[in-house]
């Protein structure tokens, strides 16, 4: 565990553009990057003993990350086509 926040720009670097570019003109994608963003801030603030989670309730925001991450990158592949 690095303790560090995993923004989408550094996770998907060959899609920073595109990131950026659907934040703007999707909706969906918006809404999917920025429910991405908020529990990824939830998990790194308990990483970090700022604002600590329940142990299980840390496992299923990382699931949640994992799945939403997922999504965001199917989105991403597909707007490349």
């Amino acid at each position: 565990m690095t303790h560090t926040p995993h923004r989408l720009a550094e996770d998907f670097p060959d899609h920073s553009a595109d990131i950026a570019a659907l934040r703007r003109s999707d909706a969906h994608f918006a809404r999917l990057a920025e429910e991405y963003d908020q529990i990824n801030d939830d998990i790194h603030l308990s990483e970090i003993n700022v604002q600590p989670l329940e142990d299980m309730e840390e496992v299923l925001k990382r699931k949640e990350r994992a799945k939403l991450k997922d999504a965001i990158y199917a989105m991403l592949t597909r707007a490349r086509l």
